[in-house]
């Protein structure tokens, strides 16, 4: 019984000859209770300050939260509606030195700047747009619509009725007559809501360098959570 055991013990410290050499005294546990609460406060504080280091390496290179401002991609976000952008493709590219091409259709967050040229209150925004063209396209808007030939397509295609996003007949005409061809490292984006949209149409094709990330779902309202 545990009653016996803690005796015995007793029992042996009490006949202890003076030569016996002593066992570890109690005085050295304050120490070790001192050393380890060291090391905890000591790795807190560390829990503490990697933290917020984390947070922002994961939001800098991985993934961020964005929040839609405006209509321009109506119907498929909404103003408000809270996105989850993934960064990490982009950023592995500029790490080994490649460049980052979305997919056709992928919708993107992008850094414009010359905006105020066209209306707008601030000069340089972040857009959340829909990659239309890749490098190399000719794109062609004509009649209301997106035509785009390539080595794929040498005699066009419209990405608009052709891509998932655009079945139903859910992207409205598209205005604004062009023909461009885009360079090496050029995309041509355009906002949903073609209507009231301000992007490739008006201020140019953009290059690949100023892709943020690409949308990977909507998060908010809750009742229209979807992945992308």
């Amino acid at each position: 019984m545990p009653v016996n055991e803690q005796k015995i013990t007793a029992d042996d410290d009490q006949v202890k000859t003076p030569n016996t050499p002593p066992g570890p005294t109690h005085k050295s546990k304050p120490a070790a209770v001192n050393q380890h609460r060291v090391r905890s406060v000591l790795s807190s504080i560390g829990i503490l300050l990697l933290a917020p280091i984390i947070a922002i390496l994961l939001t800098v290179f991985v993934f961020q939260s964005y929040q839609v401002d405006g209509p321009s991609m109506q119907n498929t976000l909404h103003n408000n509606d809270r996105l989850i952008v993934w960064k990490l493709p982009r950023t592995w590219a500029r790490i080994t030195g490649h460049q980052y091409v979305p997919k056709r259709g992928d919708i993107v967050i992008v850094t414009e700047s010359g905006l105020s040229n066209y209306g707008d209150t601030q000069d340089t925004k972040q857009l959340v747009k829909r990659v239309i063209g890749l490098p190399g396209d000719h794109i062609v808007i004509k009649d209301d619509a997106i035509t785009i030939y390539n080595k794929q397509h040498p005699d066009g295609f419209q990405p608009d009725k052709t891509l998932p996003y655009g079945k139903n007949g859910a992207i409205p005409p598209t205005m604004n007559n062009l023909d461009v061809t885009l360079g090496a490292k050029q995309l041509f984006i355009c906002g949903d809501n073609r209507p009231d949209s301000l992007d490739s149409r008006i201020f140019g094709p953009i290059n690949t360098d100023q892709v943020i990330g690409t949308l990977v779902a909507r998060i908010f309202p809750v009742q229209d959570t979807k992945r992308f």
